[in-house]
């Protein structure tokens, strides 16, 4: 089990590297013919790709993985699947204009489940915000007894 803080941490990470790893994917093909002209040519190396996805799926593992014990709802380990099928499946059976927005949709899919997770991890001080998940909190039951 995470600490909260250590969850929500975790969340933020995962969140930022999905959406990184999403605006990677729709842009390096894109701008794969000026990469090497402004020295990034980098960026378009499958190595930076698979890294990105073995980073991603660490942290999602650990963060919504860890947080699933407490919160015991599937839907963030359920997205956290889905993009990683349509991320691995674009870059392995998807080619040009395609893979460039399939993979993508699965960075953010993985985003929106590091968000979702996030608020299931007990971040209740939005208040009433429209981002806010409403859900139980084992602190409730115990001060109702």
């Amino acid at each position: 089990m995470l600490s909260p803080r250590k969850a929500f941490k975790l969340d933020n990470i995962g969140m930022t590297a999905s959406t990184l790893c999403a605006i990677h994917c729709a842009a390096v093909p894109v701008f794969f013919t000026s990469l090497p002209l402004l020295g990034l040519s980098f960026l378009a190396n499958p190595w930076l790709d698979w890294g990105m996805i073995v980073f991603a799926l660490v942290i999602g593992v650990w963060s919504i993985g860890g947080e699933y014990k407490n919160h015991r709802n599937a839907l963030p380990l359920v997205m956290l699947v889905v993009g990683f099928a349509l991320i691995i499946g674009g870059h392995l059976f998807l080619h040009n204009w395609v893979e460039a927005i399939v993979a993508p949709l699965g960075g953010l899919t993985i985003a929106a489940a590091h968000f979702i997770n996030y608020k299931l991890a007990g971040s209740c001080d939005a208040g009433e915000s429209f981002l806010h998940l409403k859900h139980p909190h084992k602190h409730d039951n115990k001060q109702a007894a």
